[in-house]
């Protein structure tokens, strides 16, 4: 898994003035996310991704992924996989999405 960048030096600032601000260390009602500025609700979901991430050896994968996996990996080896560059995929999207 490619490393996520890291939050700006003052993330753990706006954390704990969110947290002041809208009390979610215990528990955060939905009106108070909707509340918040979209750049507020994007660094509490960063900080909280961030957080999540270092205990991602704690959330199982669910079976159906390592199947997916052992079919994409039996793909490739009998030579029927195709790959995408990151352009193509993006022109794809966007045509896809136009």
């Amino acid at each position: 898994m490619p490393e996520r960048p890291r939050l700006p030096p003052d993330a753990e600032f706006h954390l704990l003035v969110l947290a002041s601000r809208y009390s979610f260390l215990t528990m955060i009602a939905p009106e108070q996310i909707s509340r918040m500025s979209l750049v507020e609700r994007l660094r509490t979901m960063e900080l909280l991704w961030d957080s999540i991430s270092h205990d991602a050896d704690q959330v199982p994968s669910p079976a159906w992924h390592g199947e997916v996996l052992a079919g994409r990996l039996a793909r490739i080896k009998a030579g029927q996989a195709a790959f995408l560059t990151l352009d193509q995929v993006k022109r794809k999207l966007r045509k896809k999405h136009a």
